[in-house]
């Protein structure tokens, strides 16, 4: 059986319709190349020959893989640490406004460290989380005091049960697309919302850095979305766009990131003008945001 998995059709919309984009390499781990390919039909790109769930784990096996280990060590970690106490409060406020709850049960996917999972049991909530690495979950449970369960039971959980799903740059992440988005649908409750964050390949900082943009992160990213593609796939899952927000300090953390695969060490001074101007070009327009929050529901029965 092959460990890897060759696509001979889009993964969201099934065309067999695609060119090849560009090589990227696994800067963190194997520095591999890996080939991006993009679907003619619905914009999707996706990489090509990714591991298979079973063998993808040792490309997640590094100290720097923060959503995993937590570290702040390292000037760009440190700032992220800073950055996402910021941002919890955020995401907090925008669930809130978009649910117009201010408790339920709130069902988040890809919980890492278990950070945001903490967040918003404080506040209330009352939060599954799921989170497939061993090592993440374990420091959930020490540093936050969160249970967080394995993702294996995604598909064991009880349907139209969740008020809130939540996927903090988790979605390119998982394997079987099709199956996953038609599965998140069933999950919500009538009326409930589902927050998807991923990384927007059109945004300017991408454009800058090409094949070193770090938003890529091959193999770990499966998947790579323009809002075109994300359209498409959710109205293909019978779910309704409501509204679509920026991350406005991913341009930031991406760009440094960006730089150091790009030269072998980081520039702030490049990386901070860069995401400086992604920002300031997002002002203008929401979709050339470097990460894109999409907002939806299921489709009015």
């Amino acid at each position: 059986m092959s460990d890897v998995v060759h696509y001979t059709s889009c993964p969201a919309c099934g065309s067999k319709e695609f060119y090849s984009v560009m090589e990227v390499a696994d800067h963190s781990v194997t520095k591999e190349l890996f080939s991006l390919l993009e679907c003619k039909e619905c914009q999707l790109r996706f990489t090509q020959d990714v591991p298979t769930p079973q063998s993808i784990v040792r490309y997640y096996q590094f100290e720097q893989y923060i959503s995993h280990t937590n570290t702040k060590k390292g000037g760009i970690n440190t700032l992220y640490q800073w950055v996402r106490t910021f941002t919890l409060r955020q995401k907090r406020r925008l669930i809130e406004k978009q649910s117009g709850l201010s408790s339920g049960n709130l069902l988040d996917i890809g919980a890492g460290t278990g950070a945001f999972a903490a967040a918003m049991q404080r506040a209330g909530w009352q939060v599954t989380a799921l989170e497939p690495d061993e090592g993440a979950r374990q420091i959930a449970k020490e540093q936050f005091g969160v249970q967080v369960l394995d993702s294996s039971g995604f598909y064991e959980l009880p349907l139209g049960q969740y008020d809130v799903i939540t996927l903090w740059h988790v979605l390119e992440h998982m394997h079987d697309l099709r199956q996953v988005l038609g599965h998140l649908r069933n999950l919500l409750k009538p009326g409930g919302k589902l927050f998807i964050a991923v990384p927007n390949y059109t945004a300017y900082d991408a454009h800058v850095y090409a094949s070193y943009w770090a938003a890529y992160d091959v193999p770990r990213h499966l998947y790579h979305f323009s809002p075109r593609a994300m359209r498409n796939l959710l109205s293909a899952h019978q779910l309704v766009l409501t509204d679509t927000m920026p991350m406005w300090f991913d341009s930031f953390y991406v760009s440094l990131l960006s730089t150091s695969y790009q030269t072998g060490k980081t520039s702030y001074l490049k990386g901070f003008l860069t995401g400086l101007l992604s920002t300031i070009k997002t002002l203008g327009d929401t979709e050339r945001s470097s990460s894109l929050i999409y907002i939806c529901r299921q489709w009015p029965s």
